[in-house]
């Protein structure tokens, strides 16, 4: 397995290319904007993408769908209670910032499901709290987690957008995600990487 990240968007989104080399396949991870240069990326490497996850329908994660659909046919996962925030610009924030975007051709999911990609299995892990749709994709073979705005680096999610619930965001992390094995890297959706064991020791807010 390759994760290549590109940092893009307004707010500097970590926007993930995971591939298997051995199958040469990829997906793609919360785009938040289109970007060329990882497009060009995936053709470089020869690879074939297969899917769009999205760990939560913030503007900021999610304004690149189109662009990339464009280029790649492939469908698009996110958990079955984002479809709120996905279909509505003013729940999302693209309004906010003048851009409205709305995305309503998701294919959504459940907690626990695991999506079989790329020769790779990304299990769904829900995690409200920044949204009551947020979720995580944890990849048990690997020890990687791709966490979205609910986990940082010595930080978490913020709770102050539309159906953000700072309770459920703690008990998330304490209860969904701090219960991997410490050695579970950690790819947020801002920010450095981290491993779990780091934020059992250094998250002041844990």
């Amino acid at each position: 397995m390759k994760i290549k990240n590109f940092v893009i968007g307004m707010i500097g989104t970590n926007c993930y290319v995971v591939s298997n080399e051995g199958t040469k396949e990829c997906v793609l991870i919360d785009p938040a904007v289109y970007a060329p240069e990882i497009t060009a990326y995936i053709r470089s490497e020869g690879l074939v993408m297969r899917a769009i996850l999205l760990t939560h329908g913030h503007f900021d994660h999610i304004m690149g769908i189109d662009g990339f659909l464009e280029e790649f046919s492939v469908p698009v996962y996110a958990h079955r209670d984002e479809e709120v925030l996905l279909n509505d610009a003013s729940m999302n924030a693209s309004q906010e910032f003048r851009r409205p975007y709305a995305y309503s051709k998701a294919s959504y999911v459940e907690d626990g499901q695991v999506l079989k990609l790329a020769g790779m299995e990304f299990r769904v892990i829900h995690t409200p709290g920044h949204t009551i749709g947020g979720c995580c994709y944890y990849l048990e073979q690997e020890k990687i987690l791709f966490s979205g705005d609910t986990l940082f680096r010595e930080s978490m999610g913020r709770t102050d957008f539309p159906t953000g619930n700072g309770r459920e965001l703690l008990r998330s992390i304490r209860e969904r995600l701090l219960v991997l094995p410490e050695e579970t890297m950690v790819y947020p959706g801002h920010m450095e990487s981290t491993t779990i064991g780091d934020e059992k020791k250094y998250n002041p807010y844990l």
